[in-house]
């Protein structure tokens, strides 16, 4: 998808969703920093990729209900190649043998912090 494409369709991923789309540009450009990786807006989540998928971005309203006080605006699920301990972490599950996924709670722009950096630089190294 071209990057007028990516826009649109993020426009319409996100919709009226205005914090999470904050959070997903600060995620992108977290990423962005880590060099080229491709961009593929499904109905559901955002991806990122390499060779193959590292990052995942999705809005939790969508599956939970709208209008719930108790979700974040945003999900970021990183895919690491080790269980990452952190007490951070929402929710970590092994999909597949030695691939492990690690869902994070956005709320604000903190929290994609120097930690938050350093597994997707991980996850992006190993996606290659």
């Amino acid at each position: 998808m071209e990057r007028d494409g990516v826009a649109a369709a993020l426009d319409s991923f996100f919709g009226d969703r205005v914090t999470a789309r904050a959070l997903f540009e600060a995620v992108r450009d977290a990423i962005d920093a880590l060099g080229a990786s491709r961009i593929r807006v499904t109905r559901s989540q955002v991806s990122f990729s390499r060779r193959r998928g590292f990052a995942w971005a999705w809005t939790p309203d969508r599956y939970l209900g709208a209008g719930r006080a108790d979700l974040a605006p945003l999900v970021l699920s990183i895919a690491l190649p080790r269980c990452d301990a952190s007490t951070r972490w929402k929710e970590v599950a092994e999909p597949a043998a030695g691939r492990w996924m690690h869902h994070l709670e956005l709320r604000s722009a903190r929290d994609i912090d120097a930690e938050v950096r350093a597994w997707l630089a991980e996850a992006w190294r190993d996606a290659s």
